[in-house]
Order: structure tokens, then C-alpha cells, then sequence
């Protein structure tokens, strides 16, 4: 028989980058948090301005 050449990620051990979470993904890209800092409000206001359908996440 032909052995694989090439391993799959499970046998490697590797998991994918993206782990998914609600929480997390709120309190880092979230309104709450854009509107605490001076930056973040600038974001906000730049995409209110261009009429972005979602201002944040």
C-alpha cells in the first residue's frame, strides 16, 4: 500500500487558530469597549459617517 506522505493536523497535535467565543469576542472588539477609549469613539464615528449597516460586532 501507499503510505501518506503528508500528516493531518489531528495527528500532529494542532488545533485550528480560531476558538470561538461570544464573551470574548465582545469584550474585545465590542461597543463597550470602543466607546471607552478616544480612539475607539473615532472608529465608531468614522463608520457611522460612511453608513455602515453594523457599527461594531
Amino acid at each position: 500500500m501507499l503510505e501518506k506522505k503528508f500528516k493531518t493536523e489531528e495527528a500532529m497535535g494542532r488545533q485550528s487558530t480560531y476558538q470561538p467565543s461570544k464573551r470574548k469576542r465582545q469584550t474585545t472588539w465590542g461597543f463597550r469597549k470602543r466607546m471607552k477609549t478616544a480612539k475607539g469613539r473615532k472608529i465608531v464615528n468614522k463608520r457611522r459617517r460612511e453608513g455602515r449597516k453594523t457599527l461594531t460586532v
